[in-house]
Parts: structure tokens; sequence; C-alpha cells
């Protein structure tokens, strides 16, 4: 029987075997199923996330896992959305560039910095937000009703804004916390001290 502190795994795990189908409606078009798939794994994000604050279901793997789940349903959704022709490939670049330029600078500050809390900028969720926005819109636009292209156009040219300030921002904590941590308060007091 499954422990009960796994659950939201499992809840996890679940929304990233959503993603081969998800993927698979959206290349072939059938975007109201589509939709729907995406509902579910929406609220699967959010029953998991509930579970873990209200009942302290706290765990190494769901600290991974979770967000794993998030950029990888992201990433798919955004290859689908793209090779179907809603979205233009340079946001998708974008996007994925953004993506690979973060963990890269995670992966090397644990390498030569040490132990790294990533915790979720304002900037990074109002991103996220309107990166899903911009999906959800380009699919009713082509799949469910006939709105404005320009409304696709300006979403994905504030998401291309978003996505660079959050990326830069990510860098820029990085970076501040890399400097604190190899020239610390202890090196400015000596470095007073040794100043005549």
């Amino acid at each position: 029987m499954l422990p009960r502190h796994q659950i939201p795994n499992a809840v996890t795990i679940g929304r990233i075997l959503l993603i081969p189908p998800i993927v698979w409606l959206l290349v072939q078009e059938h975007y109201w199923i589509a939709v729907v798939l995406l509902a579910i794994a929406g609220l699967s994000d959010a029953l998991d996330g509930w579970l873990v604050r209200r009942y302290g279901w706290h765990t190494r793997l769901g600290a991974w896992l979770d967000p794993a789940a998030d950029k990888l349903l992201m990433l798919g959704i955004y290859v689908a959305v793209t090779l179907s022709g809603l979205l233009p490939l340079w946001l998708l670049f974008l996007v994925v560039g953004r993506d690979v330029w973060l963990t890269v600078g995670s992966a090397l500050y644990r390498a030569f910095v040490g132990p790294l809390a990533i915790r979720p900028l304002f900037i990074s969720k109002v991103n996220t937000f309107l990166q899903i926005t911009l999906v959800l819109v380009a699919i009713v636009k082509v799949g469910l009703l006939d709105l404005d292209p320009i409304w696709v156009q300006l979403l994905a040219i504030v998401v291309a804004f978003t996505t660079l300030a959050s990326g830069l921002a990510y860098t820029a904590q990085w970076g501040l916390y890399a400097w604190r941590h190899l020239h610390g308060p202890g090196d400015a007091a000596d470095s007073n001290r040794r100043t005549p």
C-alpha cells in the first residue's frame, strides 16, 4: 500500500504520464480533448501542492519531481503547439533556452559554490502564468473560437519579455549569492582590519 506521504508524488507522476497524450492530441489537432487533459493536469498540480501544504507530506523526491513535471509539461506543450504552427519557433527557442540556461547555471553553482535553495521569484510566477495563458489562447483561437490573431501575437511578445526578465533575475540573484558566499562578511572584516 502506498504510504500517505507519497500520495502527492503519485499525483505528480500521474501528471507526467498525461504529457505524451496531451502532446499527441495537440499535434493531431484534437484540441478539445487536449484542453480537458490540460485542465486535469492543472488540477493535479494544485492537488499535490495542497496535500503537501495541508498535511506536511514533504519528501526529497517530491521537491525534485514536482518542478520537473511542470517543466516537462510546459516543454511538451510548447513543442507540440509550435509544431502545429500556433506559435513562432523563435519563442520556443527562447523558452527552452531560458530553462537550459538556468539548469546549467544551477548545476555550476552547486558544483563550484555550494548548495542552492531555489525560491521562485515573482517575475518567474508571472512568466509561468503568461506562458500557460499564451498556449491556451493559441489553442482556443485555432481549435475552439475564432479569435483575432493579434491577441496571440501580443501575448507572445509579453511572454518573450517575461521569459528574458525571469532568466536575468535568477542569474542576478544567484550571482549575488555566489558573491556573498565567496566574499562574505568575514572577508570584508579581515580586509578592514588590514587597512591602515
